[in-house]
């Protein structure tokens, strides 16, 4: 997304590309503690930017913890537009044709996504999950914003971010942006 695509407001960069190399390896950490000795892993990414984290996370777990290459899925999921507009009343997940065969029994999955919000997608993700018979399903999220509305949570969190309900964190993670960070928007008010 170009700055032009991105909302109009005030933003301010909280966490740099560096310091999000950290946040990354603490949670690959986490991540390692809780499913690095499982025989089957699966690592599915949440489509947009969940999926290129799920990419980083896989990186270091094999990297710095010489585990095996985990199966990686990702799945389309949208409900609200990057500036938050309800674009969905209900969480639309779009499965991919290479996705209805497949069986996760046995597999622990670890569902990574960018911002934890409402909790909406989620929990619709794990409940489609569920259906494919996993072991266990955990979830990570860079930014939780502890605003849930639905009975999710992650249990592995980059950062805790308590933000006003009208501003939006915005994650950027490449390819979709290109500088790793994040940023919080204060939206410029809009003239009815």
């Amino acid at each position: 997304m170009s700055t032009d695509d991105k909302p109009a407001g005030i933003r301010t960069c909280i966490y740099d590309q560096q310091q999000l190399q950290v946040i990354m390896e603490k949670m690959a950490n986490q991540a390692y503690a809780l499913v690095g000795k499982k025989p089957l892993l699966a690592l599915i990414g949440i489509l947009r930017r969940g999926a290129p984290l799920a990419d980083r996370l896989t990186e270091i777990l094999i990297s710095q913890y010489g585990m095996a290459p985990p199966l990686r899925l990702d799945l389309k999921v949208k409900r609200y537009a990057d500036d938050l507009t309800l674009l969905h009343p209900e969480t639309q997940l779009t499965e991919h044709a290479d996705h209805v065969a497949i069986d996760l029994s046995g597999y622990s999955v670890l569902v990574v996504d960018d911002v934890l919000y409402a909790g909406y997608s989620m929990l619709r993700v794990v409940e489609y999950l569920n259906h494919k018979n996993p072991t266990e399903i955990f979830t990570a999220t860079l930014v939780d914003r502890i605003a849930g509305k639905v009975p999710v949570y992650s249990h592995i969190v980059g950062v805790h971010l308590q933000a006003a309900p009208g501003d939006i964190v915005e994650c950027n993670v490449p390819p979709y942006e290109d500088d790793f960070k994040i940023e919080l928007l204060r939206p410029t008010e809009t003239a009815p």
